[in-house]
This record gives structure tokens, C-alpha cells and sequence, in this order.
């Protein structure tokens, strides 16, 4: 006689036998790679794993930020503004690209960039970031896991803590703004700035609401119902969180939990969840919204080797002409 499952009680299964970050490496993770191979085509392929090489590479050559490249006559008196990443050894190099690119674009300012180890953050690459950022901070595994057991213990936060056990992304919210304080702007690795951001600079030296950019379409793995029945609100379209600002004392992380628990159960598990989750948090006040013209989601080719916008966010199809041409258009 077959045996059915519902959902949720295949969950609780799933959950106790481990199965999500098996799942992952042995299906989602080589079922995507092949996608992309035969979306592209082996060429094609082969043309971006190599520039993506040749952008590692190029990484460990960038000149250090030093305070004589920054424009002021009074740098003691000067903020230091901090950029928030979540990275690791397979995004550190990008991280460091999107850091120099916004620093070289805001020689008026002192940028500090506060990094949060994905738990693979090597000494190398850790020595490489504080070389090339003298003023970052870097935040190790050991620490955030010390800070998450104590502020999100996983006998009142099952949901979350499997995510975060099994779902990198949702390290973006929890693990920098658990047991935190003040607003934060986590940018993704995967960005860079080609004019002054005069918008995200003034945020940051004044935060007083949330910040995010707009995506090319709305991406939430989520159905509208269900995220506006949790949020009591109607959740606003195309939110994009590659620029994601937040005050970390304002989140509700039992309401998260509720959130999370809800939304598997109901619609399972999504590699946009992290978005759908900021989302409906962000859904509650006035934000600060980016233009789309001038922070551009997904930027065409023609736009990545002659960059017009302040800021291109390469997801999607534009990660190519990321590789191929993106990281070499900065500091030129």
C-alpha cells in the first residue's frame, strides 16, 4: 500500500533526518549547474568560468583604500561609514570589487566595510580584504555562532535555525542583525558602483527609514496572498534586497519565526525566501527606494561595457557580461 505524506509531516521528516543540505549539494546544486551550461552552452560557459578566474585573480592586484585617497582636509574629523557583506571563499573576490568600486566612487568619505563570514572565510582571504580595507572589520564564524545560539536558540527558532543551517541567505538577515543594534546597509557582493551613490551615502550618514533597490520583476517565491496575510498589509512589488537597509533592534524575530514556519508549511521552502521575508518587514513603513534607472537589477550588455548607471547588480543573465566585462570597467 503506497504510504502519502502532506507536506508538512514530510518537512518534519526532512528536517529530522537532515535531509535539506543533502538535498541541496546532490539535486539543486548540480541540477542548476547543468542548467546554466545548457542554457549558455559549453562555450559560453567555459569563456565565464574563465574570466571569473581571471577576476579572482585580479582581486589579490587591487591597491589598498588609504586615507591619501580620500578628498578631505580634515580626515580625523571625518565619518567612517560602514558597508555591511555576508561572504566567503566563492564571493569574497566580488565583495571586495563592489567595496573598492563604492569607495573609489566616494573619495569624500571614509567607507568601513563589516564583513560577516559565511563560515569559509580562509585566513587568506580575510588577510586580502584587510589589505586591500584597511578600516574593515571582520566578524568570524565562531563569534556569530556564539551570538545566534545565545539570541536564537534553536529551541525556540526551529524554522529559522534550519534555514540558516541550510539556506545561506538568510545568514544576510540573521546572522548581521541578531543581537544588533542601529541600521545597517548590507550590499551584495555581486554589485558595483560606477558614479557617486550619492542616495545610499546619504542614508547612510542619516538613516531614518528602510532602504532597498527595485527589481527587473517581482521575486518572491511566495504568493502575494499568503505574504500580505502575514505582513497585515498589503507587500509592495519588485522589491529587490542587494541594497538592504534595516534597524536591527526593529525586527520581530518571533514573528519571523511565525513567518517562516508558516510560509514552508503552507508553500515550502524558496531560494527567494530571505527577499520575501525583508520584504514584508519593509512592507509596514515608508522606505527609501532607489531609482531603477540609476541602480540597475540585471543590466543589459551594452550598459556593463559602457556603464551609464551608478550601479549594476548582476544577477541572472548578467552575470556573463559581469565576468566578461563588469570588474574591468572599475578604476578606470
Amino acid at each position: 500500500m503506497a504510504v502519502f505524506l502532506k507536506r508538512t509531516d514530510f518537512y518534519k521528516l526532512a528536517k529530522r533526518l537532515k535531509l535539506g543540505s543533502l538535498i541541496y549539494r546532490f539535486y539543486y546544486a548540480p541540477k542548476s549547474f547543468f542548467e546554466r551550461i545548457f542554457s549558455k552552452g559549453i562555450v559560453n560557459s567555459l569563456i565565464d568560468e574563465h574570466q571569473k578566474s581571471n577576476m579572482q585573480r585580479a582581486a589579490y592586484n587591487l591597491e589598498p583604500i588609504t586615507n591619501n585617497q580620500v578628498n578631505s582636509n580634515d580626515l580625523l574629523n571625518q565619518q567612517l561609514l560602514e558597508i555591511y557583506f555576508l561572504t566567503g571563499k566563492k564571493f569574497w573576490y566580488q565583495t571586495c570589487f563592489c567595496a573598492y568600486s563604492m569607495s573609489t566612487q566616494s573619495k569624500e568619505y571614509r567607507l568601513s566595510p563589516v564583513i560577516y563570514d559565511d563560515g569559509s572565510l580562509s585566513h587568506e582571504y580575510q588577510n586580502e580584504i584587510i589589505r586591500i580595507f584597511p578600516n574593515a572589520k571582520i566578524n568570524l564564524k565562531s563569534e556569530i555562532d556564539e551570538c545566534i545560539n545565545k539570541h536564537l536558540p534553536r529551541s525556540k527558532f526551529p524554522y529559522l535555525r534550519e534555514r540558516r543551517d541550510n539556506y545561506p541567505n538568510i545568514r544576510k538577515l540573521t546572522d548581521i542583525h541578531v543581537g544588533n543594534h542601529g541600521w545597517k546597509l548590507i550590499l551584495d557582493s555581486d554589485m558595483l558602483f560606477f558614479k557617486p551613490p550619492t542616495v545610499i551615502i546619504d542614508w547612510i550618514r542619516n538613516p531614518t527609514q528602510p532602504c532597498y533597490m527595485l527589481d527587473v520583476q517581482t521575486s518572491y517565491g511566495y504568493s502575494q496572498a499568503l505574504m500580505d496575510s502575514l505582513a497585515k498589509t498589503t507587500v509592495p512589488e519588485r522589491i529587490n534586497v542587494g541594497i538592504c537597509g534595516l534597524k536591527s533592534e526593529d525586527i520581530d524575530w518571533d514573528e519571523i519565526e511565525f513567518w517562516c514556519k508558516t510560509m514552508i508549511e503552507q508553500q515550502g521552502t524558496s531560494y527567494y525566501q530571505e527577499q520575501a521575508i525583508i520584504a514584508m518587514i519593509m512592507a509596514r513603513q515608508t522606505c527609501t527606494v532607489v531609482s531603477d534607472s540609476d541602480y540597475i537589477v540585471m543590466p543589459k550588455r551594452e550598459e556593463v561595457i559602457h556603464p551609464k548607471a551608478i550601479l549594476h547588480h548582476y544577477v541572472s543573465d548578467s552575470k556573463s557580461w559581469y565576468f566578461r566585462y563588469g570588474w574591468k570597467q572599475v578604476g578606470k
